[in-house]
């Protein structure tokens, strides 16, 4: 037990490191730097849940650690980097703050955000934080239309399932009234039921991630043709840091299927953080020799493989289409090298804008006029 426990803690250990080097962070802390992609605000009242669903979802936090988190006083700032797609920087302000007032510029703040998410805590009573929910939205909408409005239902982890539908329906019906009563109905919100103690905290925010990737249509065309070619019932292209599924095939996603997916990568790190590094250490628990066949008890078949350092492709195949694992792997080859192929023009879109934003600040005259010199 001893000798056991000592492996998973070397374990633990050694996915910290991981975590430092792949994505900029450690776990529970905040980079602070600049955001490479959209913004995305966490609000609602206090208590609601929105630094326990940031800890759990982005820094690997046990639900039960979040019991201890003190409530959130400052506006907090993270920038999550896993990937060249799931890059975007979180803000989690503290429920009592009240950015609307005059020494808040919350124009600013809405101008640059990709998503708005409004935590309400289910099992307290809502009418409050749907007042607030209103007030945000109506203020945000008019500064920046382009905002996705994603209402997280959350802590239903404690309600029976005719309570969670009942309690759907009725934050839903009387969000939408508001806006109705104002004349907003063309404002469009998004709701799901969350909790942290589950995978559906993460599904929730795969929806909410994937809004904010404009090569989507191009991914999901792109897993469609694979599996079609392939005879893959489902496949999911996972962030394998965040466990966010950034993007899924056209056939419905079926929430026990996901979360086996979620287990199977979390048990490849796992294993590979005690075998598979070298004596001292080194190396990474995750590259391009990555790969797990996991057989399931009703003909199925978990098929996991490395697509780029950040990135897993995790399908379920059935047992007599497995055994043409040659065609599956060269069909998967031209898939990854198509991901490859979006990644990189992705980055030269991203160049591009970087050096004309570079240009045209040079070109902007100085304070007393004349024009600047160009670097």
């Amino acid at each position: 037990m001893e000798i056991a426990a000592k492996a998973c803690q070397n374990a633990e250990d050694l996915k910290d490191q991981w975590f430092v080097s792949h994505c900029g962070m450690v776990r529970g802390t905040s980079t602070g730097g600049p955001a490479g992609g959209p913004r995305i605000l966490l609000m609602g009242l206090r208590r609601s849940g929105k630094s326990s669903i940031q800890k759990v979802v982005f820094h690997k936090m046990s639900p039960n650690e979040t019991l201890f988190l003190e409530s959130t006083n400052k506006i907090y700032k993270d920038d999550i980097s896993n990937s060249s797609f799931v890059n975007f920087q979180i803000w989690d302000f503290p429920g009592q703050i009240d950015f609307f007032d005059p020494t808040f510029d919350y124009e600013m703040i809405f101008r640059g955000t990709g998503a708005l998410i409004f935590v309400i805590d289910s099992q307290d009573d809502y009418m409050e934080a749907l007042a607030r929910l209103h007030l945000t939205v109506t203020r945000a909408y008019k500064v920046n239309p382009d905002i996705n409005f994603e209402i997280f239902i959350h802590k239903v982890d404690g309600l029976s399932d005719d309570h969670k539908i009942e309690t759907q329906r009725d934050i839903h019906q009387r969000a939408n009234d508001d806006l109705a009563d104002a004349g907003l109905e063309k404002i469009h919100l998004s709701f799901y039921l969350t909790s942290i103690y589950d995978h559906s905290i993460f599904e929730a925010f795969s929806k909410v991630v994937q809004k904010l990737i404009p090569q989507l249509p191009t991914l999901e065309n792109l897993l469609n043709i694979f599996i079609s070619n392939s005879g893959i019932e489902k496949a999911f292209l996972f962030d394998v840091v965040s466990k966010i599924y950034i993007a899924t095939d056209s056939s419905p996603v079926d929430m026990q299927s996901y979360e086996l997916c979620c287990d199977m990568i979390d048990v490849v790190i796992d294993v590979s953080c005690i075998y598979g590094l070298k004596d001292d250490g080194t190396g990474t628990p995750y590259d391009k020799e990555s790969m797990a066949i996991i057989k399931l008890n009703n003909t199925t078949v978990l098929y996991l493989k490395e697509v780029t350092k950040f990135l897993a492709l995790v399908c379920f195949v059935r047992e007599e289409s497995f055994e043409r694992k040659g065609l599956i792997d060269y069909n998967f080859h031209c898939f990854r090298k198509a991901i490859q192929e979006v990644f990189e023009v992705r980055m030269k879109v991203v160049r591009s804008r970087k050096h004309q934003s570079h240009v045209q600040k040079n070109k902007r005259p100085t304070p007393n006029g004349t024009p600047r010199m160009p670097l």
